[in-house]
């Protein structure tokens, strides 16, 4: 029986450390079971003050591509319309301008090569020149056109038609140093005109208290700005690029043109008679 009360007040205590420990950390005790109340205990287990509720912060707010371009203003357009212009020269120079179409190395290196080995008559090479499509073909063919004349006409002729062939290689490079000079002052404008939208504002509303009502006019004008700036510096570096490239196919159709010079002219051709005959002298006597 001692044991058995023992262990009874042992289970009895055990069961009181386990209510007391579960009414410290906070959980909750059912006083009665009864359907009438139920009473409930609740202990906090943190002792310091609750926190009040987090509130969720509203997502910041975001603008689409077009939203940024419709907030532009009309002066945004003109600036797309020179941006749309500016890809559409810059993919017809890209093309025009390689060195394969302006200056075929093969067609004038055996062209030159025949030329000094006396393969090919000037009708022959002239024939030849026509029907290359080349920019190179076109300053080969008004030379060989002058064949046996003085070197001053021959790069005479080198010289007109190299003019037109500059002139041809250079059009539409005008079109994109216009796009990189009117890009600015369209956004220029456009900072203009946004602006005035904003002091406008502020003098026809209360608007220093309301900065919305600023915030369209300043907003559309960086817009214009920042606009004009991406249209007219890669415009400028692409100009400045195209001129380089043709400055250095013009010298280029120059150097080789001057070598037909000294196949071609008559003094060339004279030297080329007297070496030949000179040559064949020296064997005679030789052979005697």
């Amino acid at each position: 029986m001692l044991r058995t009360r023992t262990y009874v007040v042992g289970m009895i205590f055990c069961l009181a450390l386990l209510i007391g420990g579960r009414l410290v950390h906070g959980e909750t005790v059912t006083q009665s079971e009864s359907p009438d109340a139920v009473a409930e205990v609740v202990i906090p287990s943190d002792p310091t003050p609750a926190m009040g509720p987090v509130v969720a912060e509203d997502p910041i707010p975001t603008k689409s591509l077009w939203n940024m371009l419709w907030a532009g203003g009309p002066l945004l357009v003109p600036i797309l319309v020179c941006s749309f212009v500016l890809l559409l020269v810059v993919f017809e120079r890209t093309v025009s301008l390689r060195r394969g179409r302006v200056l075929p190395r093969p067609f004038v290196k055996r062209l030159l090569l025949q030329l000094r080995e006396n393969q090919i008559d000037r009708d022959e090479a002239l024939q030849r020149c026509e029907e290359n499509s080349s920019h190179v073909s076109r300053v080969f063919a008004a030379a060989l056109r002058k064949w046996g004349r003085p070197a001053v006409e021959v790069e005479q002729a080198i010289l007109d038609e190299g003019e037109r062939v500059f002139n041809t290689l250079r059009r539409y490079l005008r079109a994109i140093n216009g796009v990189a000079t009117v890009s600015p002052l369209l956004g220029l404008l456009g900072t203009v005109w946004g602006m005035m939208a904003a002091f406008n504002a502020i003098a026809t509303t209360d608007a220093m208290g309301r900065p919305e009502l600023l915030a369209g006019g300043i907003s559309q004008a960086l817009l214009t700005t920042a606009a004009g700036l991406f249209v007219a510096i890669p415009a400028l570096i692409l100009y400045l690029f195209f001129i380089g490239r043709v400055d250095k196919l013009v010298m280029d159709i120059d150097a080789r043109g001057q070598e037909l010079v000294n196949l071609i002219s008559a003094e060339a051709l004279q030297d080329r008679k007297q070496g030949k005959s000179s040559g064949g002298t020296s064997k005679t006597r030789q052979a005697a």
